[in-house]
């Protein structure tokens, strides 16, 4: 709102007002935007823990993890609304909201997120221990997924948007995600598009669900979080900078830079949480906020078209998933397991790591991740 007032109706048609001209700048922008969130973040936590605290939506501990995290039950969840609330109204506030990149991600974040809300509070205020069914939460996030996918198809018929994969290091190499062959046929025009809506898919739903599966200890997720929507800033700038994006020889996509915006706000609200849930913490994000940053960090990712190299980006989170799969199919195949407990951060509590030393281990491994990703950018 700030972007259209002060410079699309102030200064556009009053130019004396130069200074405002600063608005048109994506850098600007997307910084004013992460210490919008940040504040937003600190003044607003104290207040979130204290109702959470009021009604009583206190975290649930399952007995079979480590026991000294008995200790946490009933420390206030749900606390994922304040990283929404925190990247939502900075995104309204600075960002072009004409532009359909910007709703994408706006509209992926508050719909991951009110899956996981429904999730919480089932869970918490219902006292039903399961929440949603998993059955149940995977047909929503597939559906809202499907949806986002949809979106990317009308918006690439209106060629603001290329449904091609980017595989890193092979600039020349970039394989289409349509049937050619059914692009003629008026009626199953959707259907050459299927292969592109089923990738797209699997990634934003695996990326939601990942970041849940890394959210076990205090300041983990979200500090891993942190560092992959930083790099994640970088990238969406590049692409949306035209001479950026030819030096660095990557697709060029122009109304994506006002993502950019978004991955800024995103970076503050985090850092604003992180604040409150630093060992020992003080809230948890639940559903609410794990199931809205996996996804939201898998929509830019589909954005960006750098569906492949969000592998690297959220090395920690995919380490994270996989360790819970590998454990399943050798439970359920060998009748062992090959961890001590899954997902892999209890594996290595189990070991005798301290909490706070897993959890700053796993950001340095998080950081190695994030900046190999973004060597790849002139390795091509």
């Amino acid at each position: 709102m700030l972007y259209h007032l002060l410079y699309e109706w102030l200064y556009r048609t009053n130019p004396s007002y130069s200074v405002l001209n600063v608005f048109q700048y994506v850098t600007f922008r997307t910084a004013y935007a992460s210490l919008t969130a940040l504040a937003l973040g600190l003044i607003m936590g104290p207040w979130l823990i204290h109702r959470l605290q009021l009604f009583q939506i206190g975290q649930q501990i399952r007995e079979e993890g480590p026991s000294h995290h008995q200790v946490k039950a009933g420390t206030p969840t749900m606390g994922g609304i304040l990283i929404v609330v925190s990247t939502v109204l900075p995104t309204f506030l600075w960002a072009d909201l004409t532009n359909s990149f910007t709703w994408v991600v706006l509209v992926s974040i508050v719909g991951f997120g009110a899956i996981g809300f429904a999730d919480d509070y089932i869970k918490i205020v219902k006292r039903r221990s399961l929440g949603l069914t998993g059955r149940t939460k995977l047909v929503l996030q597939f559906s809202l997924s499907f949806a986002i996918g949809l979106a990317l198809v009308w918006m690439s018929a209106a060629r603001l948007y290329k449904t091609n994969l980017i595989v890193p290091f092979f600039k020349q190499f970039t394989p289409s995600l349509i049937l050619e062959g059914f692009l003629s046929s008026p009626y199953l025009y959707l259907v050459a598009f299927l292969p592109f809506l089923i990738f797209i898919s699997i990634v934003i739903v695996g990326s939601s669900n990942t970041v849940n599966l890394t959210d076990g200890l205090d300041g983990l997720a979200i500090g891993c979080v942190i560092i992959a929507s930083s790099a994640l800033t970088v990238l969406t700038y590049v692409t949306g900078h035209a001479r950026f994006a030819s030096y660095l020889d990557i697709q060029h996509l122009p109304q994506v830079s006002e993502v950019t915006i978004f991955c800024g706000a995103l970076v503050g609200a985090s850092l604003g949480f992180l604040w409150y849930n630093c060992h020992p913490a003080e809230v948890f994000m639940g559903d609410v906020g794990s199931l809205a940053l996996g996804g939201a960090i898998g929509t830019i990712a589909v954005l960006i078209k750098q569906e492949i190299l969000l592998v690297a980006i959220g090395g920690v989170f995919v380490a994270e998933g996989l360790s819970v799969m590998i454990q399943v199919a050798s439970f359920k195949l060998r009748g062992k397991r090959v961890f001590k407990m899954a997902p892999l951060h209890h594996h290595f509590e189990l070991l005798g790591w301290k909490e706070t030393k897993v959890v700053v281990r796993f950001w340095i491994g998080a950081l190695i991740f994030a900046l190999f990703s973004l060597t790849t950018l002139k390795l091509r």
